[in-house]
């Protein structure tokens, strides 16, 4: 790499054998807009496939079969819905204050000492309870 400016990205699509594939670049070549083009369809198709979800769950004459199919359907969008979050997540930069040496000094040390994660993000903020 040079500039500094390139990082890795994980693209929306598999390779041979279902192995990952990477695209090393800054992010603004023909390449890198069309794994945005297919990210932005892939979840476009997701939130349908919800939509049809919610309306096949309503329907009680839907067949076994039938939720068979979108549940299959469903595990596909979900799989890359996780890839484009995965891909996402790991290009974000990360803040000054995470890591070992943070601006507080060495992890465990600082204001937070002793804070519990669910009382920054409880579970009921996420409509888990």
């Amino acid at each position: 790499m040079t500039g500094g400016t390139e990082s890795v990205r994980l693209l929306p699509w598999s390779g041979e054998g279902g192995k990952p594939c990477y695209l090393v670049g800054d992010g603004t070549g023909y390449l890198s807009r069309v794994a945005d083009a297919i990210e932005s369809v892939q979840l476009g198709m997701s939130a349908a496939l919800l939509d049809h979800a919610a309306d096949m769950l309503d329907d009680h004459k839907v067949t076994a079969a039938q939720l068979r199919f979108l549940a299959a359907r469903m595990a596909e969008a979900l799989r890359d819905v996780h890839r484009i979050a995965e891909s996402r997540g790991a290009r974000l930069p990360l803040p000054a204050h995470d890591g070992p040496e943070g601006p507080d000094g060495p992890e465990g040390e600082g204001e937070d000492e002793g804070e519990d994660l669910r009382d920054r993000c409880p579970p009921s903020g996420f409509g888990l309870g």
